[in-house]
């Protein structure tokens, strides 16, 4: 269990540097920046939303508890850097450009797969089954 333990806080805290990085250097906008999404043919402004959501995304997997906001964030991170690989790919970039994307995709998954139960969503069945019980504790029949 220790061993888990320690890599799912590696794992997170090399992701969370890498996209709070990314993120603040999506945020300043540099001209190379700006010339990189031109390569891709994207927007400048894609930039400025970039930047906040992967800044927001490091902070989510960092902070405790909020189980379904660290779902959303894994998996956007998951967009990110798959769209960010294809877009590499499609651009006809070398693979220097389309592997790095993808290898910090492996520590998104391996992350996600390593985090403790209480960093965990509540199993869909177990949610329902107490909702159901608890909706039908407080349901009364209709009076005839």
């Amino acid at each position: 269990m220790k061993a888990r333990n320690i890599g799912y806080w590696v794992t997170t805290g090399l992701l969370a540097a890498a996209f709070a990085a990314g993120g603040v250097g999506d945020l300043t906008r540099s001209p190379d920046m700006i010339a990189g999404m031109a390569h891709l043919g994207y927007p400048a402004y894609l930039l400025l939303v970039l930047g906040v959501w992967k800044v927001l995304g490091a902070g989510a997997i960092l902070a405790p508890g909020l189980p379904r906001l660290k779902e959303w964030a894994y998996a956007g991170m998951v967009f990110d850097l798959t769209g960010a690989a294809a877009s590499h790919a499609f651009s006809g970039d070398p693979a220097g450009k389309v592997i790095p994307p993808l290898v910090l995709c492996g520590l998104v998954a391996a992350s996600w797969a390593l985090r403790p139960d209480s960093r965990k969503l509540a199993a869909p069945d177990a949610a329902a089954s107490s909702g159901r019980a608890a909706g039908a504790a407080k349901a009364t029949p209709l009076a005839a």
